[in-house]
């Protein structure tokens, strides 16, 4: 009986011929996943690539206002960040003024407000992000904006949905601040 079985097995493996079509039904499972995959994985690095363009154009945007910053204006952000992103969940937006201080060697949080997120930036988050900020003279300032997004797989291949976070920093262009307007 073993000895019939291993002719059975040897005579498979050694033979040459095949039908076409029983090849392709074994295959085409694994050719169809793999392009699903790689649809998968170039659409996630394309809405990353896009979130990251669309935070710093808000980052620009902000950068170049001469005028008070308010809740609406901080508002329609957010919503521009939902059109560039084309997410079909809510982006959440964090816009921060940070400036440095020579003589305490740290950085402070001049305003900070969320869209989002479930607090803003305080001076005692400085510290764990510090080093993700960059050097600046004293008294200096620099816009933060932080954007946060999630990305759905259009197909299930066995990935997750992956959050997408950004954390983009820029100067005032035509003055020394940006200043928040209450109210």
């Amino acid at each position: 009986m073993r000895t019939r079985l291993l002719a059975l097995l040897r005579r498979f493996r050694d033979e040459t011929r095949g039908s076409v079509s029983v090849e392709f039904v074994i295959v085409m499972p694994f050719l169809f996943w793999a392009f699903m995959a790689t649809y998968v994985y170039f659409d996630g690095y394309r809405q990353s690539a896009q979130n990251l363009k669309a935070a710093y154009a808000i980052g620009d945007m902000i950068s170049r206002e001469t005028e008070d910053i308010n809740s609406t204006y901080i508002d329609s952000m957010q919503k521009v960040l939902g059109l560039m992103t084309r997410s079909s969940e809510t982006v959440k937006l964090r816009v921060t003024v940070v400036r440095w201080d020579e003589g305490d060697n740290r950085y402070y949080v001049v305003w900070s407000e969320p869209r989002g997120y479930t607090s803003a930036r305080a001076d005692s988050d400085m510290a764990e992000i510090a080093g993700l900020l960059p050097v600046m003279p004293d008294g200096e300032r620099v816009i933060l904006i932080e954007t946060r997004s999630v990305y759905e797989p259009v197909f299930d291949i066995g990935m997750s949905d992956k959050i997408l976070d950004n954390f983009v920093f820029t100067r005032p262009r035509f003055g020394p601040q940006i200043k928040w307007a209450a109210g």
